[in-house]
């Protein structure tokens, strides 16, 4: 479904998630980011506070909208009620991006505050494939799919993530969400090479990077188990990830996450700070690297 290919309207610099909390000083003047990011579930009533704040800062900024109940690995059906919600905030607001997660969080009537994984069998893939489809036909537009944090492999998988990954949005048309943290704490979690994934990423693919902190805690066995928190700083291997990911794939959309322990106003902004001077440093190397080659 090739033809919801299009460009994001966000511009390839750092944003951070919308926190009320944050208000005073995000309407106080202008803001050194690029965007902002809201959870769509967040603002599926129809109106009060919320509305009202979304409603400001979307006429000074680029939006991105970020699902995190579409349940899109679910094994049963998509919630139409969802979806048409969904929609209804996607005409509203005309964000530049819309991403879900590769994972399940209902099962029948039930609803799990986790995103939860899935095998990578084929049975999945098919599934993911018709949910997505469904997904951007409803909403008429291309949405990214995000990369997971996982703790675990099944024994049932047949095939790597990132290559499911692929398949899905060569049969779909959908971009990517790369999460970078996601990588950084599965590669940790699972003892796999970071740099390995992402050396056979469809970076082609890729519509926005999201960076996070987490969380060192240990297993059962007491080796280290990562958890990806959303409530402390990006780590330094993360940041490191980063830079070679826009080494493969230039500038990008990338957003800063702190849903956890959120901090103040300042501290969140000198992380999207720290994020562009990153990517900018990573293009004043490639452009240094093409005018000694030229």
């Amino acid at each position: 479904m090739g033809a919801f290919l299009t460009g994001s309207g966000i511009p390839p610099g750092a944003g951070v998630g919308l926190k009320p909390q944050h208000a005073p000083e995000i309407l106080s003047g202008p803001q050194a980011v690029a965007f902002f990011e809201v959870h769509a579930e967040n603002y599926m009533g129809a109106g009060g506070a919320p509305h009202a704040l979304l409603t400001r800062i979307r006429a000074d900024y680029p939006l991105s909208l970020h699902g995190v109940g579409l349940s899109i690995g679910g094994e049963g059906p998509l919630d139409q009620t969802h979806l048409q919600r969904l929609r209804d905030l996607v005409r509203r607001y005309e964000p530049g991006l819309f991403s879900e997660h590769l994972a399940w969080s209902s099962h029948e009537t039930q609803f799990f505050n986790d995103l939860l994984p899935v095998p990578y069998t084929q049975a999945t893939l098919a599934r993911v494939i018709d949910h997505i489809d469904q997904v951007q036909e409803v909403l008429g537009r291309q949405m990214l799919l995000e990369n997971p944090s996982t703790y675990l492999a099944f024994e049932a998988s047949e095939m790597s993530e990132v290559a499911f990954l692929r398949a899905v949005a060569k049969a779909t048309g959908c971009g990517l969400l790369l999460d970078v943290n996601n990588v950084y704490v599965s590669a940790q979690n699972q003892n796999f090479d970071p740099q390995a994934y992402l050396g056979d990423f469809p970076f082609e693919r890729v519509g926005e990077i999201h960076l996070a902190g987490h969380f060192v805690d240990s297993d059962a066995a007491g080796a280290p188990l990562l958890i990806d928190a959303h409530g402390c700083p990006v780590a330094d291997p993360v940041w490191s990830l980063y830079r070679a990911a826009l080494e493969r794939l230039g500038p990008v959309p990338t957003l800063i996450e702190w849903d956890n322990d959120v901090p103040e106003w300042s501290v969140l902004l000198a992380e999207a700070e720290t994020a562009a001077r990153v990517m900018n440093g990573v293009m004043c190397t490639a452009k240094k690297r093409e005018v000694a080659h030229a």
